[in-house]
């Protein structure tokens, strides 16, 4: 069955890639019915999870390395080039499924979790067991299926066999990254790791990596692009993901339920040891050495509506948010610098520009 292809010079709108997804989804949820009714029921939810909100940027971003790189947008191997770019929404899928059983978050994009909504389910049936373990258990196990579907996806898009082997490499960094990306968030977190360099590494393996910067790199490497502009777009993509993190150190701080789809101060207490709360510690050691203790102290626990005030109120007062906000900006401009001396279309200069800008201004 044929999917729509985005008109020549858009951008890839979150419709092309959900008309992509819905189709592969579909074919899988019939498989996973002739197994069993309960195995059908799980892909349902997970085609719900993959289906409900997102803004698609991880596909937009490989679209447009690939057009950018002179890809054509109305010829024979857009299609497949488009369910390659849907395949890491799949794979967004599966690392927030993950990431949500990982810090025990209960809600994303405004919904329970994934390990929420299992348990949620085993204890409205009255089954037998832990309904938490349960839960928990069945996310994982989504989770990875989410992961060998991206892989699936790619796999079968319909790339020629040179696009392919291009890709494979990039697709394989790509996942190693976010894994150990991960690792060193869990790493961090549980040694209390305060150094501001690791949180920075942390926003590069973890998200940068698979955000920006190897999305474009997989779309060059589907059109073929020199070295030069395969070396730009990932100096880009690394200073716009890097950044795109920043935005999301503040959000999850600052940022309101209803924009953000998590819990106000989330962050702080899920015990993250971000580039903002980092920064805050330097700052306050040298500042109010009494902030940096009931810093320290707070950070990882229940919270109240009142320590949270103050909290905010001490990251904020010894200068951590101007120092995130300052980052956010020079990164930005570095990355729009290198673009604009590139050899990616003018096109794709222009969309990847007005991308950065709004991943790294958003307010959700």
């Amino acid at each position: 069955m044929s999917i729509t292809r985005p008109r020549r010079g858009t951008a890839l709108r979150t419709d092309d890639v959900d008309a992509a997804l819905r189709q592969f989804l579909a074919a899988r949820r019939a498989e996973a019915e002739s197994i069993s009714a309960a195995c059908g029921a799980a892909v349902a939810e997970l085609e719900s999870y993959v289906l409900r909100g997102g803004k698609r940027v991880r596909p937009a971003f490989a679209w447009l390395g690939w057009t950018g790189a002179g890809g054509d947008e109305a010829g024979p191997e857009a299609e497949a080039v488009l369910r390659t770019c849907a395949a890491l929404e799949m794979f967004h899928a599966y690392g927030l499924i993950h990431d949500d059983v990982i810090d025990a978050s209960l809600t994303r994009r405004g919904a329970p979790a994934a390990h929420v909504m299992f348990a949620d389910r085993h204890r409205d049936r009255c089954w037998s067991g832990n309904a938490d373990l349960f839960g928990t258990g069945a996310a994982i196990l989504i989770g990875d299926l989410a992961q060998c579907w991206a892989d699936d996806m790619i796999r079968t898009s319909g790339l020629p066999a040179r696009a392919q082997q291009r890709v494979a490499p990039v697709w394989a960094d790509l996942r190693t990254e976010v894994l150990f990306g991960q690792l060193l968030d869990l790493t961090a977190e549980a040694a209390g790791d305060e150094d501001i360099d690791t949180a920075l590494r942390v926003n590069q393996y973890k998200t940068a990596s698979y955000t920006v910067e190897r999305p474009l790199h997989i779309g060059a490497a589907i059109a073929g692009a020199d070295d030069g502009l395969i070396t730009a777009y990932r100096a880009f993509g690394v200073d716009i993901g890097i950044a795109f993190q920043l935005r999301d150190d503040l959000l999850g701080v600052f940022g309101a339920p209803e924009e953000t789809g998590k819990p106000s101060g989330d962050d702080l207490v899920q015990g993250k040891r971000t580039v903002l709360f980092t920064s805050a510690l330097k700052y306050a050691d040298e500042q109010d050495p009494d902030a940096a203790k009931f810093l320290r102290a707070r950070i990882g626990t229940q919270i109240s509506d009142d320590e949270l005030s103050t909290m905010r109120a001490i990251i904020t007062g010894v200068g951590a948010v101007d120092h995130v906000e300052r980052d956010i900006t020079a990164r930005t401009d570095r990355a729009l610098a290198v673009l604009r001396a590139s050899s990616a279309t003018d096109s794709a200069k222009e969309q990847l520009t007005a991308m950065a800008i709004s991943a790294t201004q958003r307010t959700s």
